[in-house]
């Protein structure tokens, strides 16, 4: 099999080992004569691979007991709309920090159902920073405080946890959940789409504080209320099994990695490698991103001369570097570096960006 290093935004590059383990159990899960995609959801072989998938990702993440677990389908874009509908009223006011593409994409269908304030945003320097908490404009009685942990499409990451003035936070960390330690405990709700750092597409997962569960609109339909989920142990309809299976083998590689704070440590010395090829460039390629904000799993840049675009993406797919190329949006390049994206694949894009720029600068 050739090797090559995939840079996708997602769905993402899985470890090289979760994906052995799934080949090696496909037919048969641990003698059971049946492959995942199979078992019944009910039964007490698949019953296991929730109970340990819940089990490590509450050690992962220091996950405390007053918090529900929860395994949905829908992707982020579905729990956009059902924020407002468990957590708000149609009066309410919902305070938005907007620092890129996922929080317009939120903003836009929260809207649809309760007042939103746009408490900061970057959109004037083209979302390449996070605003400064001190200018934030709050409502003192917002329904809850929303911010994306990062943005995939502009590279920028919060490397804090703002402070929620008494209301509840609430974070989409679709593309750095489980790439370095967070507080659990300051946060209303986390949730995330899978397929960057956490399985395959299809799965997302919620991490909700019980009080805030059991206030859902009367009319909000049973699929989209998070307390169908927490009563029913995530299986109030078929969930995603097959996904679930592989996002509970992701844990157990990450615990075998060291967890968290060691995946942290990784994280900062693979996007070092990146970034350091960036700024040595003399101005060959550029960052858009503040350096404060600078993303450790998306990494946008350009090339000085945008006519070297393909020719760079051409040379960069002849030496098995791939999806590198930038979103419709902003163009250039990106190159994605979840967990599984190891530091070797992101040395063999740097020595190539050093080429790259040699030849041609």
């Amino acid at each position: 099999m050739t090797q090559v290093f995939n840079f996708s935004s997602g769905p993402a590059v899985l470890p090289l080992e979760v994906l052995q383990q799934v080949q090696a159990e496909l037919l048969d899960w641990h003698g059971s004569g049946m492959s995942v995609m199979e078992m019944s959801h009910r039964g007490p072989e698949f019953g296991q691979i929730l109970a340990e998938a819940e089990a490590d990702l509450r050690t992962l993440m220091a996950i405390p007991e007053n918090y529900k677990v929860l395994f949905l389908q829908g992707g982020a874009h579905l729990q956009f709309a059902m924020l407002p509908l468990n957590f708000a009223q149609a009066d309410s006011t919902i305070d938005f920090v907007n620092t890129g593409h996922w929080s317009k994409v939120a903003i836009k269908e929260v809207s649809r159902y309760a007042n939103v304030n746009i408490a900061a945003s970057s959109e004037d320097k083209n979302f390449s920073y996070v605003p400064d908490e001190a200018t934030w404009q709050r409502t003192p009685d917002a329904a809850f405080l929303h911010y994306c942990s990062n943005e995939t499409i502009g590279g920028v990451e919060f490397n804090h946890i703002p402070e929620s003035n008494g209301v509840p936070l609430i974070c989409d960390m679709s593309s750095n959940i489980l790439s370095r330690p967070v507080n659990v405990n300051q946060f209303g709700m986390i949730y995330a789409g899978a397929q960057k750092n956490m399985g395959p597409s299809g799965v997302a997962m919620s991490i909700v504080r019980e009080d805030l569960l059991g206030k859902a609109r009367s009319d909000t339909p049973t699929m989209l209320n998070y307390k169908t989920y927490a009563d029913n142990g995530s299986m109030y309809n078929t969930p995603p099994s097959f996904g679930i299976y592989v996002a509970g083998l992701i844990f157990k590689y990450v615990l075998k990695q060291g967890g968290l704070a060691a995946m942290e440590q990784k994280n900062i010395a693979k996007a070092n490698v990146i970034y350091s090829a960036i700024d040595a460039s003399n101005g060959f390629y550029h960052c858009p991103t503040a350096a404060a904000n600078r993303s450790r799993m998306n990494i946008p840049f350009t090339l000085a001369d945008s006519n070297l675009d393909k020719e760079f993406l051409a040379g960069a797919e002849a030496r098995h570097l791939l999806q590198l190329k930038g979103h419709r949006s902003v163009g250039g390049m990106r190159a994605s570096i979840y967990n599984a994206m190891s530091l070797q694949g992101c040395q063999v894009l740097a020595d190539y960006m050093n080429e790259f720029a040699r030849t041609k600068g």
